[in-house]
């Protein structure tokens, strides 16, 4: 089995933490959390490409 790429582990983990956020009705924690779960797994993946392009 293959190992899970951390791009997406962290993406997951944005998506689960806002969830709980807005089942408190905090959308706004939400948002924060999934544009910055966003940003750290796009810089996660472009490090994994230039990673397997070598």
């Amino acid at each position: 089995m293959k190992p899970v790429p951390k791009y997406y582990s962290t993406l997951f983990n944005a998506v689960t933490d806002a969830l709980k956020e807005m089942s408190k009705h905090n959308y706004g924690n939400a948002e924060a959390l999934l544009m910055h779960g966003q940003l750290q797994a796009e810089g996660e993946f472009t490090a994994w490409a230039e990673e397997e392009e070598k």
